[in-house]
């Protein structure tokens, strides 16, 4: 097969959840079927070699890079209302072409398959950005309508598709994410998880949440729920934020100033791909309340280093740990807190959960699920 890739979520600076997703999938892939040839298509205006230094961690001797070097950022903003063809710039070769971020472009060459991660758009429209939300809006349907096949990260995603577009759901499949055992490791040598915290000024023990800053991640009750904590037992270990700036993720900082809580909850500068590892390592707990996620894998991530995790009742998330983690209610504070405090303080419950969560993570594997993805290739085009 000649099989196409959007490249656009894994040549950002900042990777997101997408891009990581894709980037486990298709890398998985291109070593597992060295028989089919791959290409990355991206638009390129400037910054050229960095993009393709970002890619070249995935190039193999049966991939090519297809630049172009319009502007992607205009060509996503006409798409939807001027029906420029994609195959003008990236040609007609693809049999197969796979979009991982929600939108297919019009007059795409051979088969088409677009990732629809959730349904955040329609469920919570309000925690999105202005111009992700215009985009989605006016070019989702669009996009389920052209795709031959609609893959999705959960079953609860499917269902979300589904109820919101009954009419396509003829066309989806679910295909999970992995987690990457290379990079997401239980470290035993705790020097290695102390040279990190010191890095990002963090002593003792603490609580850590790692994902966006934003409201969708259900961060305000977070911090409520370690006030609860600090007024309930007084000495208990810091509450680490760490990840990108959000969405409108103001009044997270705001509810830590409100409960004067600046000491004691510690937000870190977007952490580098090398320090992930070791700072989760080096949590009591992982705690991850969100309200809504297609997939959700910080916590699954957790899991793979071993550590004990607090999840939400919400969405895919128990699809995601199943039994291997404290569950809480997102909407109650309280619920969240006493989550909290049961792992840090029961050290049988806590070892218990971690050992499970390795297990767990274990059969989670990018090369189980590229196996799947690949046969949906297969099968599509025949």
């Amino acid at each position: 097969m000649n099989i196409s890739f959007d490249a656009l979520p894994m040549i950002s600076e900042n990777m997101s959840g997408i891009g990581y997703c894709q980037a486990g999938l298709t890398g998985e892939m291109i070593k597992s079927h060295p028989e089919d040839s791959y290409t990355f298509d991206y638009f390129s205006r400037k910054d050229h070699e960095v993009k393709r230094k970002r890619l070249s961690a995935y190039m193999r001797a049966n991939c090519t890079l297809n630049e172009s070097h319009f502007s992607g950022f205009l060509y996503r903003s006409i798409m939807n209302i001027i029906p420029v063809p994609y195959s003008l710039f990236f040609g007609k070769k693809a049999d197969v072409t796979h979009f991982f971020n929600y939108i297919v472009p019009p007059f795409v060459h051979g088969k088409k398959i677009v990732t629809i991660h959730d349904m955040v758009i329609r469920a919570y429209p309000e925690t999105v950005r202005f111009r992700t939300k215009q985009l989605l809006l006016t070019g989702m349907k669009k996009s389920m309508k052209r795709a031959d096949v609609i893959v999705t990260d959960s079953e609860f995603s499917k269902s979300e598709i589904t109820k919101y577009y009954p009419q396509f759901a003829d066309k989806i499949q679910v295909v999970y994410c992995g987690v990457n055992t290379e990079k997401f490791y239980h470290i035993e040598d705790r020097a290695v998880i102390e040279k990190t915290k010191q890095s990002l000024e963090i002593n003792g023990e603490y609580f850590l949440y790692l994902g966006t800053i934003e409201p969708r991640k259900n961060l305000e009750r977070l911090v409520e729920a370690y006030r609860i904590l600090k007024d309930k037992y007084g000495d208990i270990p810091k509450l680490v934020m760490a990840g990108g700036k959000g969405w409108l993720n103001s009044g997270i900082y705001g509810r830590v100033q409100e409960y004067g809580l600046e000491d004691s909850v510690i937000f870190t500068k977007y952490i580098p791909d090398e320090d992930i590892c070791p700072l989760m390592n080096g949590a009591c707990a992982f705690v991850f309340p969100s309200i809504y996620e297609g997939f959700g894998m910080p916590p699954l991530e957790a899991m793979a280093c071993g550590v004990p995790v607090v999840s939400s009742t919400e969405a895919s998330l128990p699809e995601v740990v199943g039994d291997c983690a404290v569950m809480v209610d997102a909407y109650s504070p309280e619920s969240i807190a006493d989550g909290m405090y049961r792992i840090y303080s029961d050290r049988e419950l806590a070892r218990d959960l971690a050992e499970k969560g390795m297990k767990r993570a274990a059969g989670f594997t990018w090369n189980r699920f590229s196996e799947k993805l690949h046969g949906i290739y297969e099968a599509v085009l025949r």
